[in-house]
């Protein structure tokens, strides 16, 4: 059963000029995994976006309580490049609340708008 869906959309040149003009703001979004890709290189500024899609889409589908800490919920990339969200913390409490069982997350960029949906199953 599905108890939440998030969707997100992110404008990237707006997203990348904020991390450009407040120095730590990517450290306080992503998780040190998140800001680089698997290969050690700083991931570009749409994939940043897409990943804060993301955590917001998360957010919504978990009813958006404003007690979520942006480290507790990290975008892995597992076989194939498909996306996964991993929680702890206060974003795995809130999920197991709510019964959630299982997190599907789709991200997107493309035309300059990075985009996230993410679908709460029990």
């Amino acid at each position: 059963m599905i108890v939440g869906v998030g969707i997100d959309v992110v404008p990237v040149d707006r997203f990348a000029t904020a991390l450009e003009r407040t120095p730590g703001l990517a450290d306080r979004l992503f998780t040190a995994a998140e800001r680089v890709t698997a290969s050690g290189h700083p991931r570009t500024p749409e994939s940043l976006a897409a990943r804060f899609a993301a955590k917001e889409a998360l957010a919504k589908a978990l009813g958006a309580p404003g007690n979520m800490h942006w480290h507790d919920a990290e975008v892995q990339i597992v076989e194939h490049g498909q996306p996964l969200l991993s929680i702890v913390g206060t974003v795995a409490a809130r999920a197991t609340a709510l019964g959630v069982a299982s997190l599907h997350v789709s991200l997107s960029h493309d035309g300059g708008i990075a985009s996230a949906v993410v679908v709460a199953e029990s």
